[in-house]
């Protein structure tokens, strides 16, 4: 039905009531009939056509009543599917008045006609007047219930590709008011009125074979099976159940594409009850979770992104403070101020960006991360602020393979030293005035930054402290001790180690 329902709007928009109401009536009269026609057989009459042609004239004015079809509600949003400038939001909001409109004169007129309709087939007929006064309290009765059936699903089922056409994707219908009544209560109405359509209907039916049906019992089995498959089943499962369990089924779709990571793709409030605040609800937290996205994506973008998943996911007290054992690197590009006193402003920022592209996935990729780019250099951390077990080696590893690949990119026209030390340090965020910085305060640190800048004394690429290699879990191939050297700021010398060959070509292997 949702397939007709979107065919009929795509098709008919700008006349998309009158459409509600041939539908409807077409639901309408086939259910009249049947019980316009169980009164005539139960008088052993034969006016069945005049029977039928009063049931039409009577469901017409109760579905033109009910409906209003072209009236100015409604109107709104049928301009609109014809091309004219409307407001959207006044014309979402006038669909759900109509359809509450129609629940209440449904409500009221619905009863009279249904009394009305099978009062003068009864009398077309021939009933007598105690009849035809019992005839209208049925016809009262089932136009109650038939009002209940339809109410709320039917007219909620036809106006679903209105309001999805008119709110989109801009969330213009998840601030609307709902109507007081529940999806809980409607659908326990629903199903209560079509039970008693059903069992007065199968009451009426079984008076007029009565008496065959006493002579054959099995024939009640044939009548009940037949008033299940042709009037049960339709009504409770097409008018009522399966209707229902769309705005379910689109919530169950949103909630999986939510676990996929997929955030861009708001469920349709178009439900006039509680389920349409449910769907509103899940568009509020659905944008929410896309919102916690971008910021994470947008906040690792200059931040480590292990950082920013860490601190979105605990807060910023994770970083409170804490002393740990850690390894730090520094990159430092050789003669590179002469290159960029000599380039163009594009040109330098370019030569770096195409190291730092090598730089930052071998950290991230080996455990650790980029803590800080300082110019034409980088101050990377192994160790904190997650633990890593064998940090040394980590970094070792990692500067090696920047070494290598730094080689393989720029053929020897950009030249790098690196420095790697290992120590205690401090850990932690500082800052102030919603400023803050993740960041290591700490001896370490600083040896660290002095051993790169001896790399262009000693000649080599990488040079590690005797700190770092005695935390080593397995010392890498060519190894050389450098010496003894005092560091700038430092008292006592320190003993240093530089990486030959060998380990690049044990990188290469790795690789």
């Amino acid at each position: 039905m949702d397939r007709i329902w979107q065919w009929a709007w795509d098709r008919y928009g700008p006349r998309y009531s009158w459409v509600i109401g041939a539908v409807l009536f077409a639901s309408i009269l086939s259910v009249s009939c049947l019980q316009s026609f169980a009164v005539v057989a139960f008088e052993e009459s034969s006016h069945y056509v005049e029977a039928a042609a009063v049931t039409c004239v009577a469901v017409a004015v109760l579905v033109y009543v009910v409906l209003l079809p072209g009236s100015r509600r409604f109107h709104l949003a049928q301009r609109w599917a014809a091309g004219s400038e409307v407001d959207r939001v006044a014309a979402l909001e006038d669909t759900y008045a109509w359809t509450r409109a129609a629940a209440v004169r449904g409500l009221a007129v619905w009863p009279v006609i249904g009394a009305l309709n099978v009062v003068g087939v009864g009398a077309i007929a021939g009933a007598s007047e105690s009849r035809l006064v019992q005839y209208g309290i049925l016809g009262a009765a089932a136009g109650v219930a038939t009002n209940f059936v339809g109410a709320h699903t039917f007219v909620e089922t036809a106006m679903r590709p209105a309001r999805v056409a008119l709110a989109g994707d801009t969330g213009i219908g998840d601030s609307l008011p709902r109507s007081t009544p529940t999806f809980a209560a409607w659908l326990n109405l629903s199903m209560l009125a079509s039970t008693f359509l059903f069992s007065v209907g199968g009451a009426l039916l079984g008076a007029v074979v009565v008496d065959r049906a006493g002579k054959v019992p099995g024939l009640f089995v044939v009548i009940g099976a037949a008033l299940t498959l042709g009037f049960a089943a339709p009504n409770a499962v097409g008018a009522i159940v399966l209707p229902s369990l769309r705005p379910i089924r689109d919530l169950a779709e949103g909630t999986e594409r939510v676990a996929a990571g997929d955030y861009s793709q708001r469920l349709p409030v178009v439900q006039d009850d509680d389920l349409g605040a449910l769907a509103a609800s899940f568009n509020r937290m659905q944008a929410g979770l896309g919102e916690r996205q971008r910021l994470q994506v947008a906040f690792g973008t200059y931040v480590d992104p292990g950082l920013a998943a860490r601190l979105l996911e605990q807060g910023d007290d994770v970083f409170a403070g804490e002393r740990r054992e850690v390894t730090v690197m520094f990159i430092d590009v050789r003669d590179f101020t002469p290159f960029a006193e000599s380039s163009t402003a594009e040109d330098t920022v370019a030569r770096l960006n195409a190291l730092f592209e090598i730089v930052v996935p071998a950290v991230v990729d080996a455990g650790g991360h980029v803590n800080k780019f300082l110019g034409d250099g980088a101050l990377a951390i192994f160790g904190a602020p997650d633990d890593l077990a064998a940090h040394a080696d980590a970094t070792v590893s990692a500067a090696v393979l920047v070494q290598r690949l730094v080689g393989e990119r720029f053929n020897g026209e950009l030249r790098i030293g690196i420095g790697i030390n290992t120590g205690v340090v401090i850990a932690g965020t500082i800052g102030a005035a919603g400023k803050l910085e993740f960041t290591l305060i700490g001896d370490a640190v600083n040896v660290a930054a002095r051993v790169e800048q001896l790399t262009k004394t000693t000649g080599d690429a990488i040079l590690l402290t005797q700190q770092c290699v005695d935390a080593l879990v397995s010392r890498p191939p060519g190894l050389t001790d450098r010496g003894l050297h005092v560091l700038k700021g430092k008292s006592a010398s320190v003993r240093v180690f530089g990486l030959g060959q060998e380990a690049n070509a044990q990188a290469d292997l790795i690789g």
